[in-house]
């Protein structure tokens, strides 16, 4: 039997991918919101995976606001990659599938940090300074495409195990 069929009915299954977004969220003083994770002691921007039922920017609006207590605009789609590998799971989950993210750039409205189970801490940097904080290539990528945006969506394939490997970076 194929990999794609279910070995107990014999029907077909759709290949399965994780979807989710996030979002670049700037302030009036050409600042960028960054997060720590709890999970990864890192710097990253806030977003999460997309709920079943869920559209792709009530996503972006509800993960801000779980892991910042803060209300954004979703202005434009800037990103779309995928993550093409597929890896063992975690907190009981099998298989990771593979990604495809959505990168919008976003407006911050109002409201204060309350630390959250995915975020520890928050930080405003200036534009030209996020590149130093991020140190991991996948966010460092994503930031770059918001920073070279010009209108055009910029599409980005990579694998993050066993190593970061950028494999398709264009315009489309």
């Amino acid at each position: 039997m194929s990999e794609n069929s279910n070995n107990i009915t014999g029907l077909k299954q759709f290949p399965i991918h994780l979807v989710c977004v996030y979002g670049i969220v700037e302030n009036d003083k050409d600042e960028i919101l960054l997060l720590k994770s709890r999970e990864r002691d890192s710097w990253m921007f806030p977003g999460g995976q997309v709920e079943s039922g869920e559209n792709l920017i009530d996503a972006v609006l509800r993960e801000t606001k779980e892991e910042s207590n803060m209300d954004i605009t979703v202005d434009k789609l800037f990103h779309v990659s995928s993550n093409t590998c597929t890896y063992p799971g975690h907190s009981g989950y099998g298989m990771i599938p593979t990604k495809v993210m959505l990168g919008f750039i976003c407006t911050y409205i109002k409201g204060e940090f309350i630390v959250s189970d995915e975020a520890a801490e928050f930080c405003w940097v200036h534009k030209d300074k996020v590149l130093d904080l991020l140190n991991s290539d996948d966010f460092g990528n994503k930031y770059k495409a918001y920073l070279n945006f010009n209108g055009d969506v910029r599409y980005s394939e990579y694998v993050n195990r066993p190593e970061y490997i950028l494999k398709l970076d264009r315009l489309v």
